[in-house]
């Protein structure tokens, strides 16, 4: 079955190989070509790491975090690693060009990113003919099956941590539960964040015995203590609608211009979920002819030094955790149009009250919110009045914000979990 994967795989690669490097810009192409291939560095000489530990002495820790969602979680973990092993030196690999660029922005200093290398045996064995990992950590469930394998066969333990299964990728799995059951086999520890995931990954295979729910590392996500700059221009009411998905804009317009009959001072805030998307949503708001900014001329002569009763089209990667800090209230985007929802621990580290669609299967931890009466759950058509019920009852907002901060920091505690778990694949005790 492996060989069959492989094969198929590799002609995936094949055909798929000049649209991607073509896609990238240019300044990074070779880069990601040569690391795709596992021409990685053995020595990561442009770093300021500690002396380079020979291959086959250890040393290094390994972990795959595929785009931004996985990399923002991982910060916490990477943090924690940095302080309990500064003598291991952390290698940290993505998939995306935006999670590369968030990693670089993020990461602990020294911490060494690259792309993750192609899942062929033959990539595969290059690099681990160069480096030795200790471990691997593999952030929520990327399971690359050669990956997996050949790190098993070289006697490099492999963790799932933060581990998450959606329904939809459950179903998917379970179609091919003969092979991922060897899959999974491979795997040393699943750390999962919730008993529902535990449960799942069970049920395709995993060794229960080797199963754990640690918890969620976003509960122990810090964004930046202070907000950009440029939003000390942005007068309240203040809406943030994060990670929006396509047809949700038009929503939040319509909502919006109804809003400000009432309110006519209020801001929105929208950012769309993937940076491709930007220009598009920049077009849909321009054919409806509404006032809009957009963060990325803030600083400009055409940015207002007061912004009020505007549209900010927030088209930069990495700062909607820190813009939230300002919101009255969050919307969570994919909710509406999309399936599967967007984060709502990050508007809740900040005290916000969170409002939602009836799609966050990808989320549960929702369900803890809305009990709590931290969250709503409403239809599109219920949208407006929530809004315009939160708008003019601030307190009814300030104490919905409140029980979600106090439900984010009870949660705390999944990294100091994960990093008593992972002990005894690092030698034990951390210096």
């Amino acid at each position: 079955m492996f060989l069959l994967y492989s094969l198929l795989y590799t002609i995936a690669v094949i055909f798929l190989l000049p649209f991607e490097y073509l896609k990238r810009p240019k300044d990074i192409r070779k880069r990601w070509l040569r690391e795709k291939f596992g021409f990685i560095d053995p020595a990561f000489s442009k770093s300021s790491h500690p002396p380079v530990i020979k291959p086959g002495q250890g040393g290094i820790i390994w972990v795959h975090a595929v785009s931004v969602g996985e990399v923002m979680a991982s910060l916490p973990l990477l943090n924690g690693m940095k302080s309990c092993y500064p003598g291991k030196r952390i290698v940290l690999s993505t998939i995306t060009d935006t999670g590369r660029k968030v990693a670089e922005e993020r990461v602990p200093e020294g911490t060494e990113i690259v792309y993750l290398p192609f899942d062929i045996p033959l990539v595969l064995n290059k690099v681990l003919d160069v480096m030795t990992p200790e471990l691997l950590i593999i952030i929520e469930t990327e399971l690359w099956p050669n990956l997996l394998r050949i790190f098993k066969e070289r006697g490099i333990p492999v963790a799932l941590m933060n581990g998450r299964i959606s329904e939809k990728s459950f179903g998917g799995y379970r179609k091919i539960s003969f092979f991922m059951k060897k899959v999974l086999s491979f795997v040393d520890i699943f750390c999962m964040q919730a008993e529902e995931y535990a449960l799942r990954i069970i049920n395709l295979g995993a060794d229960s015995s080797r199963v754990e729910v640690s918890g969620n590392f976003k509960f122990d996500t810090r964004p930046p203590s202070t907000p950009p700059d440029w939003t000390q221009n942005v007068g309240r009411p203040a809406i943030v609608a994060g990670s929006t998905y396509e047809g949700e804009e038009q929503l939040l317009l319509s909502v919006y211009e109804a809003l400000k009959k009432d309110f006519s001072n209020l801001n929105l805030i929208i950012a769309p979920r993937h940076p491709e998307r930007f220009r598009g949503v920049e077009d849909l708001l321009r054919s409806n002819k509404v006032s809009f900014i957009k963060r990325s001329e803030s600083g400009t002569p055409g940015f207002p030094q007061k912004v009020e009763g505007k549209i900010i089209l927030l088209d930069t990667v990495g700062e909607l955790p820190a813009v939230y800090s300002i919101a009255d209230i969050a919307i969570i985007g994919k909710s509406f149009r999309g399936k599967g929802g967007q984060n709502p621990l990050e508007p809740a580290f900040w005290g916000k009250p969170v409002i939602c669609g009836p799609h966050m299967e990808n989320f549960p931890v929702i369900r803890d919110f809305m009990e709590a009466g931290a969250a709503v759950m409403v239809q599109e058509g219920g949208l407006y009045p929530q809004l315009s019920f939160l708008l003019r009852a601030p307190e009814r907002a300030e104490e919905m914000g409140s029980k979600a901060r106090d439900l984010y920091t009870k949660n705390s505690g999944a990294v100091e979990r994960a990093l008593k778990i992972i002990e005894p694949y690092l030698g034990g005790q951390p210096g």
